[in-house]
């Protein structure tokens, strides 16, 4: 948890003293100032999350001061103190931005509950900010439609880790739920409480995303008008999700393997390291294997994320998902505008199960909803399905056998079998026993049987490599 900075201006040296002082016996971070002249360039050296001010300060007043500081520092705080109590002096202070004023003389306890008020709603109100950009609702895995062994072998691993620390790094293809996953994880962890923040490494133009990972100060470089938390610290005491990782530069990879084992973050402009405590998940379509053997990905970095991985499935291998995920979306699209009465007949739902959704289950719910949104009648037809669902299915491709009078060694055709399908996916035994419509526990029971394990499956892998 990082401890709250606290900055308090006041003129009467005797006052600053003993507020400093009461408010780090809370174990609160504390610098003071005698005047705003003096207190600005503390600020500029290291923004606060409070400042306490009295309203009446030598040249710079305390109200002018709180303007600036709203301005300049809007994620600061603002506790105006004045000796004039009057409601004139208060409702200026709050028009102009204070969290709230207190009163001279002031009174210790009062003083100290409204310091620990004001800083866990600042606390809070970050978390909700952060909480209602990234979750609309709160995701749990029973938001993860299907039934799918391999489905379920992925969900399987993320139930396992999710009430730990551990990283994880998060494999799949674009629309297969990477995000929905990660969130579902830090919703059954103990961070569940705090942020989940997502940033997508490839969505963001490389010179902007260091400081949207890691946040600047003021005057860091040109635009930097105000100091700015970035992802990182902006998902403290929660989880951050970089999605699509592989898209990051190798410069900033660097940069994040020391967030995983240093816990702390560099700002651009800092003087020095700011403490984080969060939790990584990374996600990505692209083989981050391949690209450390290309240099493309940093290869410390790579194994520091690969602590857990977790592959999820494309659509096209989980096709028996399909007709579940189809009643699902259509019920809550059906819902979501206004048409309840729509209906759709079961022979509709074989022109969904043919086609392999390259643009997997996030093309599957979109065409749901293009579909509800443009039907005709009280029924959705052939008619209204996209041309890509209306075309004839392909042959399928099944295998031309000729049985050889002399009979056939059935163990020798599987063993060949599963090292072709092994050869196919360089030795990923996962994505190999999809392919051979099986279990990963399945395809190891053969690998054993076949004498494919140990040294055995190290030679194979080095002769067909």
């Amino acid at each position: 948890m990082t401890t709250a900075q606290v900055l308090i201006i006041e003129d009467d040296d005797g006052l600053r003293r003993v507020l400093h002082i009461q408010l780090e016996r809370e174990g609160y971070e504390t610098s003071s100032a005698s005047s705003a002249e003096e207190a600005f360039p503390i600020l500029e050296k290291s923004p606060r999350n409070l400042v306490i001010t009295d309203l009446n300060l030598p040249g710079v007043s305390g109200l002018d001061l709180l303007k600036r500081v709203r301005l300049e520092y809007p994620e600061t705080a603002v506790i105006v103190m004045t000796a004039f109590a009057t409601v004139k002096t208060a409702v200026e202070a709050m028009k102009a931005g204070a969290y709230d004023y207190i009163t001279k003389p002031v009174h210790p306890y009062e003083f100290k509950a409204l310091v620990k008020r004001t800083i866990e709603h600042q606390r809070l109100r970050e978390e909700v900010q952060v909480l209602r950009s990234s979750l609309d609702r709160k995701y749990g895995f029973e938001e993860i439609i299907g039934s799918s062994p391999a489905l379920m072998e992925a969900l399987d691993v993320a139930a396992r880790i999710a009430d730990t620390d551990t990283t994880v790094l998060i494999y799949g293809e674009t629309g297969t739920g990477k995000e929905l996953v990660a969130k579902a994880i830090h919703i059954r962890s103990n961070r569940r409480e705090y942020p989940f923040v997502t940033i997508n490494c490839g969505a963001i133009p490389r010179e902007l995303l260091e400081s949207e990972l890691f946040g600047h100060v003021k005057g860091s470089f040109t635009g930097a008008l105000t100091h700015k938390k970035g992802k990182v610290e902006m998902a403290d005491r929660g989880t951050l999700l970089l999605d699509e990782i592989g898209e990051m530069p190798v410069e900033l990879q660097v940069r994040i393997l020391r967030l995983i084992q240093e816990r702390e973050i560099d700002k651009v402009g800092a003087t020095g390291p700011t403490k984080v405590n969060v939790r990584i998940i990374a996600a990505t379509h692209r083989d981050l294997g391949a690209m450390v053997r290309d240099g493309a990905f940093r290869e410390d970095l790579y194994y520091r994320l690969l602590v857990v991985p977790i592959t999820l499935p494309p659509l096209r291998e989980r096709k028996s998902d399909i007709p579940e995920l189809v009643q699902h979306f259509f019920l809550r699209c059906r819902e979501k505008h206004g048409r309840a009465d729509l209906g759709m007949p079961p022979q509709i739902l074989d022109s969904f199960s043919r086609y392999d959704w390259p643009g997997n289950v996030r093309q599957l719910e979109n065409t749901i909803e293009r579909l509800i949104l443009l039907a005709r009648g009280a029924e959705i037809t052939v008619e209204d399905l996209p041309d890509f669902l209306k075309s004839e299915p392909e042959p399928v491709n099944k295998p031309v056998l000729v049985l050889p009078s002399a009979g056939v060694d059935l163990e020798a055709i599987e063993r060949e079998l599963v090292l072709q399908a092994l050869a196919k996916y360089r030795g990923n035994q996962t994505r190999a026993a999809r392919y051979l419509n099986m279990s990963r526990r399945a395809l190891g029971y053969r690998l054993e049987k076949y004498g494919l394990h140990g040294d055995a499956l190290k030679a194979w892998r080095q002769n067909a490599g």
